[in-house]
């Protein structure tokens, strides 16, 4: 199994949400979940930028994707996650890929 991490420009995670559930990758061994992190990804426009006076530089809100999959699906999951997380940038995220050594299911 896989864990692939990706963090994307907020407004990009609906398409490779979607995108990702059209292709199967979010059935019960496929766990997908998504966070709200602060980060340094260039803004795509004024409105996404902020600033922490407690990071001490701007920071925009992006997303963090969690998806767990088989290793035989990994590729194409990553290949989802690049085409549909783009914004026209020349960076617009990162995707990490995490060997997972062990999972279990909690059952009722």
């Amino acid at each position: 199994m896989k864990e692939i991490k990706a963090f994307i420009h907020r407004n990009r995670i609906a398409d490779v949400v979607h995108a990702l559930k059209n292709a199967k990758l979010n059935k019960i061994y496929c766990n997908l979940s998504i966070s709200d992190v602060s980060g340094n990804l260039d803004a795509l426009d004024n409105k996404e930028k902020d600033y922490s006076i407690e990071f001490g530089e701007g920071f925009i809100t992006e997303a963090k994707l969690e998806l767990i999959c088989e290793d035989e699906r990994a590729e194409e999951a990553i290949q989802i996650i690049q085409l549909h997380g783009r914004t026209g940038q020349d960076i617009v995220g990162w995707v990490y890929v995490l060997d997972i050594s062990r999972i279990e299911v909690i059952k009722n």
